[in-house]
């Protein structure tokens, strides 16, 4: 089984009218391909175009969430996560568990009054940033000299409050460093992988991927090339190498996917789409993980921080 933190088929959803519950020919997800692929818990994203930030940003993603509901309605093989009991029965009911993510504070529009209606309606997970500079803080295309505002504080800890997931992937390390200190709770980077093997900006330090241990955190591992080897041509084995990477600096506890899928242009060779997950079971096999070890890196270390959290 695999907990996949992180796709942008919601924005493809909205954008296309593409239909998930049928497989498709085009992009890397849908029903049929997540069950082929073992994946039983799949993290949704809602992410707006940097030019609607403070324009429309909450209005479009309240139209991706409409698509998640829509397609829920079409299909008795999707049940929303709202908390870990929900992870359990969907298990029991061999069904799809999906969790709603806000990729990018731009949503919020600068109030903390619709971070509490997306709540509301099913979010449970939020990207602080994009890769730009929003009204909570700085991504890593905007400048070093700024992290969280006062603002992004404030959306931190009602998100604590609330038990809501952050997330930190796409800040610079200025905000990371904020983040670290404010947030009070276990937090994430949904889709980063690690820049001692990739010196991409994207990517976390050592010291940033000892932090979020440290936090009782996870780092969900990317599957685009770009993130996984200087030169972007990517295969199965560089996700097992970054893997790796993270287990010898914090251990088996604190690693997991967020494959990024629907929202790259270009995937490994030998992951090609959601089907392909099971590949990365064979590889930690052969490179010498023990069973209980891949339950954790696929499923278990997601399903621990989001039963802890979510309540």
């Amino acid at each position: 089984m695999f907990v996949d933190f992180h796709c942008d088929t919601l924005y493809l959803i909205e954008k296309d009218g593409r239909d998930i519950t049928k497989k498709n020919d085009k992009g890397h997800i849908d029903l049929v391909r997540l069950e082929e692929g073992m994946v039983h818990l799949q993290v949704f994203a809602t992410f707006v175009e940097p030019e609607f930030m403070r324009k429309d940003a909450a209005a479009k993603t309240l139209k991706m969430i409409d698509k998640l509901y829509q397609t829920m309605e079409k299909t008795n093989k999707i049940k929303l996560i709202l908390n870990g009991k929900d992870i359990d029965e969907a298990k029991d009911k061999n069904i799809l568990g999906a969790l709603l993510s806000i990729e990018g504070g731009e949503a919020l529009e600068g109030d903390l009054s619709l971070l509490r209606m997306f709540y509301k309606l099913g979010v449970r997970a939020m990207t602080l940033t994009w890769s730009l500079r929003n009204d909570l803080g700085d991504g890593i295309l905007g400048s070093d000299n700024y992290g969280i505002t006062a603002f992004g504080k404030d959306v931190i800890k009602e998100m604590n409050r609330l038990g809501m997931i952050v997330d930190v992937s796409h800040l610079n390390e200025r905000g990371f460093w904020d983040v670290i200190d404010i947030c009070e709770k276990p937090l994430i980077a949904s889709h980063s992988d690690c820049r001692a093997l990739c010196n991409h900006p994207r990517n976390l330090s050592d010291k940033q991927v000892k932090a979020i241990a440290d936090k009782g955190g996870v780092i969900g591992i990317n599957f685009c090339p770009d993130f996984l080897r200087d030169d972007g041509n990517a295969s199965v084995e560089d996700v097992l190498d970054h893997i790796e990477h993270i287990v010898s600096l914090v251990g088996v506890e604190h690693v997991g996917f967020g494959s990024d899928f629907d929202g790259i242009e270009k995937t490994p060779f030998g992951l090609d789409d959601a089907s392909c997950f099971p590949k990365i079971l064979d590889g930690l096999k052969i490179r010498g993980f023990k069973d209980d070890e891949i339950d954790l890196i696929s499923h278990g270390n997601f399903e621990r921080l989001i039963k802890e959290i979510l309540r």
